[in-house]
């Protein structure tokens, strides 16, 4: 575990292999494709809106990946509308990073996660499921995004998430958080428990539940 950390921190672990113009429904941004370098199947995307310097604040969101919710709009999370609302930000201050991490169900993956739908069905919350399955309460890392991030020139960043957890995973690597830009999405009448146990079980900070 040591070597994997010690790895992590001083060698580079992801190859960009391309980049494209890519205009979307909130603005022109740049994608860049990351391929891992011990995972050959792992790409994960970087979305750029404008110049990037290391040395002035750059407002950035690390987005894991949620196929039910980033596709088909489901209402059981926050992630499509997380995802949306980052890209109307970084659109409107005309610079910034949506680095969008492969890490399907904090970590576990979607077949997993699906089968984590069907235990909170039977009363469990977001937490339990996952270790009734056998996995920790949440597996994502963000030492290959922190590495991407200073790939495409981050150094400083404003970073929009409500969770402190992300803060530790990414401070360091020859990054500074400066700032923790909240970006809070209302709960709806599903998803009320899942905010819940967010703010009870892993820390997350929403003032809106206070």
């Amino acid at each position: 575990k040591d070597l994997i950390e010690y790895r992590k921190a001083n060698e580079i672990q992801v190859t960009e292999t391309a980049v494209i113009d890519f205009p979307n429904d909130f603005g022109s941004f740049k994608l860049h494709m990351f391929q891992s370098t011990v995972h050959d199947s792992e790409h994960h995307i970087a979305l750029v809106k404008g110049d990037i310097n290391a040395s002035e604040p750059t407002l950035v969101r690390v987005h894991s990946e949620c196929f039910t919710g980033d596709i088909f709009g489901s209402k059981r999370c926050d992630c499509g509308d997380q995802l949306k609302t980052a890209m109307a930000l970084i659109e409107k201050e005309g610079s910034g990073v949506v680095l969008y991490m492969r890490q399907e169900g904090r970590g576990i993956g979607l077949p997993a996660k699906i089968q984590a739908y069907i235990l909170q069905d039977q009363g469990h919350d977001t937490v339990t499921a996952n270790q009734k399955l056998g996995f920790k309460d949440d597996l994502r890392e963000y030492g290959v995004g922190a590495q991407i991030l200073k790939e495409i020139g981050v150094g400083k960043m404003r970073l929009l998430t409500n969770n402190p957890k992300k803060i530790i995973g990414l401070d360091g690597f020859g990054l500074e958080i400066v700032e923790r830009v909240p970006l809070e999405i209302e709960p709806n009448e599903i998803n009320k428990a899942y905010f819940q146990t967010k703010k009870d079980k892993m820390g997350h900070i929403f003032h809106m539940l206070q």
